[in-house]
């Protein structure tokens, strides 16, 4: 892997106060345009970039800036770094410790059961099994199938759930929504709500009063109130 610079802003930004390097030197080194240098310089960029010294960080060498400040045309070099950081190796099925091994079959049977959308390789990635025993699983074929139990990963210390919930939400990704029936939804069908009455029928319904019988009903409560008052005396 390439060596890259850190911090390319703040060195540019220490370069700038500390070396009479070009505003094109400083750019070329540090990835940026020579615009945006010359805005440092200025006071117009990075005002709140504290200048990161590259001599102190190992990556450029006094004497190679002082001859970058004798020759205009001198392109600034990284050094070589003093420690090698080996190449991470390619990723292969997750590591399982021996204690936890055995719970990697009931952890499967509950990704299995939760999230039928994970592929098989998603759950080798999550618990560092392998496709035919997720098969055997998923098929019951298992040596072992009467006596597993659904445990969560998570639970088990297989994996995290970030990991978990970052493969859950790529297996989701392009699938087709769900279907009323597979949500559980019991809406009757439009046949049957259309024979339903409407509350506006219930309202003319009660508008629809005999005006005699209230007229009635008002005068027999007139007449009952002198004899009330008559019982009082």
């Amino acid at each position: 892997m390439a060596q890259q610079l850190l911090m390319p802003k703040a060195t540019a930004v220490w370069l700038v106060d500390n070396t009479a390097l070009s505003f094109d030197q400083i750019a070329q080194f540090c990835k940026l345009h020579p615009l945006e240098v010359k805005a440092i310089a200025d006071g117009e960029s990075a005002q709140g970039i504290k200048g990161l010294d590259p001599i102190a960080t190992g990556q450029l060498s006094r004497d190679e800036i002082a001859r970058a400040e004798a020759n205009p045309n001198h392109k600034l070099k990284l050094s070589e770094p003093k420690v090698r950081v080996p190449e991470s190796k390619r990723k292969g099925p997750r590591y399982t410790p021996v204690s936890k091994r055995q719970d990697r079959p009931n952890a499967i049977l509950w990704l299995v059961r939760n999230h039928p959308e994970l592929k098989d390789a998603q759950i080798s990635r999550l618990v560092g099994t392998t496709k035919s025993t997720i098969e055997q699983i998923r098929e019951r074929t298992h040596w072992n199938s009467a006596n597993l139990t659904p445990m969560d990963p998570v639970t088990l210390g297989l994996c995290s759930q970030i990991d978990l919930d970052l493969e859950v939400e790529r297996a989701s990704k392009g699938r087709p929504l769900p279907t009323a029936a597979e949500l559980g939804a019991t809406l009757e069908s439009a046949q049957e709500t259309e024979k339903l009455p409407f509350g506006g029928h219930e309202r003319e319904e009660e508008k629809e009063i005999d005006a005699d019988a209230v007229f009635a009903k008002l005068k027999s409560l007139k007449s009952s109130h002198p004899e009330d008052e008559d019982d009082d005396l």
